[in-house]
């Protein structure tokens, strides 16, 4: 297992992490993605540390809990061998407060993950989504006190937008706080708008991309096919709405560009996916999830070997997408290089 700087902080982490949204299935939304209890999720954590797979990711919304209690059962007993990262800032109860990144809900959620995770410390703690109701002031000191309380240890974002991230660095930076040492984003190969402004920002700031959904919500799998209908069993189903909208011509042709180097490398479709992503600027982690054991040895498979030059350069040009304005215009001036 290879192990990446955690941008600019003394951290390694291993390029795969195992995610734990499959633990516990406590809501329909859920159900659909894994319902492993705590028997099954410690057999999964095994086989990751097994890999060098130290990192796993979870959530305080993870089917209200559920998640980190089973994980927290599953890493029981070697908490010291495991890195855990989890989120806090969605809707946790039905009170006015019960969601957010004020200094209210934050502590509170902080002190419930603990107890949840059966731990005194997390070791990267996320905001799951930017509050623009809150000053970014007041989060960013709460979140500088939970690292100085010792309660977290290293602290990320996710799913900001470039100016959410560069507002918050340039406030840290202002008042000598903690910042943000990476950020958990979406990015696939049918999934490529971070390239257009987050991808230079975290080279230029150093903030470590932490890939969510790198198979793109599930349909990278090889399973989804040109003229055929849902696989049976895909949790596309039931969450496809919730998920990144992407064409069905344009999945088909970047599995069609898979599919070829697929039989030059004899890797599978989710591997070959999986390892585009490991080469790209920024990425010190890829988050992989499954619900069963031949799901995980699978996209464990992703590492150890690379692409050559020319089959990324295959798979970038299939699924290059038209940028949205003002990159598009940007790219025509010969300062501003792609970062890739």
């Amino acid at each position: 297992m290879e192990y990446r700087q955690l941008g600019y902080s003394g951290l390694k982490v291993p390029v795969l992490s195992f995610g734990t949204g499959t633990f516990g299935g406590g809501t329909e939304f859920f159900r659909a993605w894994g319902n492993s209890d705590v028997a099954e999720a410690t057999r999964l954590v095994d086989i990751c540390l097994d890999a060098g797979v130290n990192l796993f990711d979870t959530a305080d919304v993870y089917s209200k809990g559920l998640s980190e209690q089973i994980l927290g059962k599953a890493v029981a007993g070697r908490r010291d061998k495991v890195l855990i990262s989890t989120k806090a800032t969605f809707r946790m109860g039905e009170g006015p407060n019960d969601v957010g990144s004020s200094r209210h809900h934050l502590l509170a959620s902080c002190e419930a993950s603990l107890k949840r995770l059966g731990t005194d410390y997390i070791d990267i703690y996320h905001l799951h989504g930017f509050d623009s109701q809150t000053p970014v002031e007041e989060t960013l000191h709460t979140l500088d006190h939970l690292v100085q309380s010792g309660k977290v240890r290293y602290l990320a974002c996710s799913n900001f937008s470039g100016w959410h991230l560069m507002k918050s660095l340039a406030v840290s930076e202002k008042y000598g706080w903690e910042r943000y040492a990476a950020h958990q984003v979406y990015y696939s190969l049918i999934g490529r708008d971070y390239e257009w402004e987050l991808m230079p920002l975290a080279l230029d700031q150093k903030v470590a991309a932490m890939v969510w959904s790198p198979l793109g919500w599930g349909r990278l799998t090889g399973k989804l096919r040109r003229g055929q209908p849902l696989p049976a069993v895909s949790r596309l189903h039931s969450t496809a709405e919730q998920g990144p909208p992407v064409s069905d011509e344009y999945l088909h042709k970047v599995v069609d560009a898979l599919d070829e180097v697929s039989r030059e490398t004899g890797k599978t479709i989710p591997q070959i996916a999986l390892n585009w992503l490991l080469q790209r600027p920024s990425v010190a982690n890829v988050i992989i999830g499954a619900r069963t054991e031949e799901q995980l040895r699978q996209n464990l498979g992703a590492v150890g070997w690379n692409l050559t030059p020319e089959q990324a350069a295959r798979l970038d040009a299939a699924s290059n997408p038209i940028p949205a304005y003002p990159y598009w215009h940007q790219r025509q001036f010969e300062r501003n290089p792609k970062p890739v």
